[in-house]
């Protein structure tokens, strides 16, 4: 069932199949990742096609990242699960949300939270911290990332809402009712 966001989902801009009828249609062609994360963003759900990067307290790439066109898509920054250092704030997050990213999701920590609920952007990390990151350029994109117990790989469909997140390896559209 599809349902206009609204009416479902408070902070949500657009209509999306709900997360939970897309495992109801496609519970072999999804994997779910562990519900460690909390929303920080603007939107409570997204989805689009996933673009990967791996780094350690050092947002250096992020900050690259969001200054591409998004074109729709996903960032899913892989920071370890450390919580010492924010790998986004709210600087980056309006960069993002400008630039057309559909969300970001963070293994790692986040910071700014009133900033990042201004932004028309989907944010999912694990915490929040005050500490910023240094700049040392290091990280790496385009590479599979492990995240909450799930491998994501750069085009892999993600999708996120209160319900959780699950990824696909292509979009799913499910049939009508």
């Amino acid at each position: 069932m599809s349902v206009s966001a609204p009416d479902y989902f408070p902070r949500f801009a657009f209509a999306m199949t709900p997360v939970c009828d897309l495992c109801d249609a496609f519970p072999e062609q999804v994997s779910v990742l562990a519900p460690v994360f909390t929303s920080f963003g603007g939107r409570d759900a997204f989805a689009g096609p996933a673009e990967t990067l791996l780094t350690h307290e050092d947002n250096s790439r992020v900050k690259e990242a969001v200054a591409e066109p998004g074109g729709g898509r996903v960032l899913v920054i892989d920071g370890g699960g450390s919580l010492k250092r924010a790998l986004m704030g709210g600087d980056l997050a309006a960069k993002a949300a400008k630039n057309g990213w559909a969300g970001v999701i963070v293994n790692g920590a986040v910071r700014d939270i009133g900033e990042l609920r201004a932004e028309p952007l989907g944010l999912l990390a694990l915490a929040l911290c005050p500490m910023k990151t240094e700049k040392r350029g290091q990280g790496v994109r385009g590479e599979p990332v492990s995240v909450a117990g799930v491998v994501i790989r750069r085009g892999d469909w993600i999708y996120a809402d209160p319900d959780g997140v699950i990824t696909a390896r292509d979009a799913l559209t499910p049939p009508a009712r």
